[in-house]
């Protein structure tokens, strides 16, 4: 019998925005219900994240009936988005890839550029099924996801956490630390497990929903924000490159797509399948 359940579920929806921890999520084939289906964009169309902006860690984006959102961030009134009407669809560049949205109200794009002091315009993705595949490299045809980094979900464990945590006390930052869950902005964290055991579920199941895990998650300079001031440090990295390089990435974490979709809740049992 397994000793796994879900500690924890996260949905973001707008990427590289805070978010909400519901008691329960849909699975949708392109990831949790609500998950990162809105974005910002510079004047040339690019996606902004964290990377360029760490402020935007200290936004908050809260899910709406009917897909619409609200958000709020240190000396700005909360803004009620809801979801834009069918239009031509806006190519945005995502990792370099183009993917088609639709822009939101202009209220948005008014309200974050003064958030951010720079050009910065909201956009939603409007028909998830369609519009962005997952990488073929480890995607199967037909698999699609939100404007998530690369896949549908990603399941992270308290025992890794812990693990890594000791690794960086015993390192050349040791005051960075402990770091806390929402530096790596999962969607499903995991109790019960032995550190480093979801580097080898290759399938699991959690309710009812079935989900393949298909590879580690590269770790990039956003773990090295604080979710709650916005300043950078140097860890987690210096400690991933030292312990936890798989291939070229820096991992933490593992990718999921999901294969039986259903509703997955907080206190589920997670087994493994695989």
């Amino acid at each position: 019998m397994s000793n796994l359940y879900v500690q924890e579920l996260h949905v973001h929806p707008v990427k590289s925005l805070s978010g909400t921890a519901p008691a329960e999520a849909a699975v949708e084939p392109w990831g949790l219900s609500g998950d990162r289906r809105w974005a910002l964009v510079d004047s040339g169309g690019t996606v902004i994240t964290q990377r360029q902006q760490p402020r935007l860690a200290l936004a908050t984006a809260r899910p709406l009936s009917g897909g619409g959102i609200a958000v709020s961030a240190p000396g700005m009134a909360e803004l009620i988005v809801e979801v834009p009407e069918p239009s031509a669809p806006e190519p945005v560049v995502l990792f370099g890839k183009k993917v088609e949205t639709v822009a939101a109200a202009r209220a948005a794009a008014d309200w974050f550029s003064a958030y951010l002091g720079v050009p910065a315009r909201l956009v939603h993705l409007d028909d998830p099924a369609v519009r962005r595949p997952v990488d073929p490299d480890y995607g199967l045809p037909g698999e699609t996801v939100s404007l998530a980094d690369a896949y549908p979900l990603m399941i992270t464990t308290l025992a890794s956490l812990d693990a890594l945590n000791s690794l960086i006390a015993q390192g050349d930052h040791p005051q960075e630390g402990p770091l806390p869950m929402n530096r790596f902005r999962p969607n499903v964290v995991v109790s019960g497990a032995e550190a480093w055991a979801e580097d080898g579920w290759r399938r699991i199941a959690i309710g009812d929903a079935v989900f393949r895990g298909v590879r580690e998650c590269g770790r990039c300079i956003i773990t090295t924000t604080d979710q709650r001031t916005a300043e950078r440090g140097k860890e987690p990295l210096l400690t991933l490159a030292r312990h936890r390089r798989i291939g070229k990435s820096l991992a933490f974490g593992r990718q999921l797509v999901p294969v039986r979709l259903g509703t997955v809740r907080v206190g589920d049992e997670v087994r493994v399948l695989e």
